[in-house]
């Protein structure tokens, strides 16, 4: 079995570790990671810059490809043009706070895996909440049962999932639910304050949707202690419509 990680952390945060720790004897493992944190990049990439590449040594367990660009750029120069074979399976975390909702559209760890999806790679995107004591290592475990799960069961090409684990603070997860996105919008808000020469400068912030809005996704789990598995899909086309605006009167012609 070939596996690929990445991340939006960064290749030497202690998610990544985690990750690959628990994965590393089931298989050929390839790490490649951005060289620093890449959080809410979505799903960018580099077209007008080079893309530069160096092999470090991360936590003193294993090397990994360090990668001047985005998680998307990461995996796909990881399959395209680093790894000798193509890997069965993308795996992407663990990352420091958990990627539910919205959050999802804007997540650089989920990009990573979307990006092994679009290859036609199972892949997962493991997440945790955020909490006083990160306990990666129990994340860790959590993630491996997930993933071995998911490779027995010979997922279809391309499929995706997003997995968040909730704060490990209070013991292990009740247990596991599989729930669809909240797509309630978030509670965002701009701070502002002024700069010594005299503009405006805004910093985002907000608060995660109440949960009892949407109790069947992936918020509600997360706040009841479960981890949440959503199987995402990347066809944006709004199918429930299509028919209707392609009955619309436009236009037969342009001069």
């Amino acid at each position: 079995m070939r596996i690929l990680i990445s991340n939006d952390d960064g290749i030497l945060a202690p998610g990544l570790a985690a990750l690959y720790h628990a994965v590393a004897d089931l298989g050929e493992v390839e790490v490649v990671a951005p060289e620093t944190t890449q959080s809410a990049m979505g799903h960018a990439i580099s077209v007008l810059k080079p893309l530069a590449v160096r092999k470090v040594h991360v936590a003193q367990s294993f090397h990994g490809y360090s990668v001047d660009g985005r998680p998307a750029d990461c995996v796909k120069l990881g399959l395209m043009e680093l790894m000798a074979a193509k890997p069965d399976f993308v795996l992407s975390g663990i990352n420091a706070g958990v990627n539910t909702g919205m959050n999802v559209l804007y997540s650089g760890t989920v990009a990573a895996a979307a990006e092994g999806a679009f290859f036609g790679i199972p892949s997962i995107a493991f997440s945790l909440e955020l909490s006083d004591e990160l306990d990666f290592q129990r994340a860790g475990s959590i993630a491996r049962t997930i993933f071995q799960r998911f490779a027995r069961s010979k997922p279809p090409s391309g499929m995706c999932l997003n997995v968040n684990i909730p704060a490990l603070d209070a013991g292990w997860p009740l247990g596991v639910r599989v729930c669809p996105q909240s797509t309630s919008q978030m509670e965002d808000f701009y701070t502002r304050e002024m700069h010594e020469h005299g503009h405006s400068i805004y910093m985002l912030d907000g608060r995660m949707p109440d949960a009892n809005s949407h109790p069947e996704s992936d918020l509600a789990a997360i706040r009841e202690r479960y981890v949440a598995i959503t199987p995402l899909r990347f066809d944006m086309t709004d199918h429930r419509v299509l028919g209707q605006v392609g009955a619309w009167e436009w236009p037969g012609a342009f001069e």
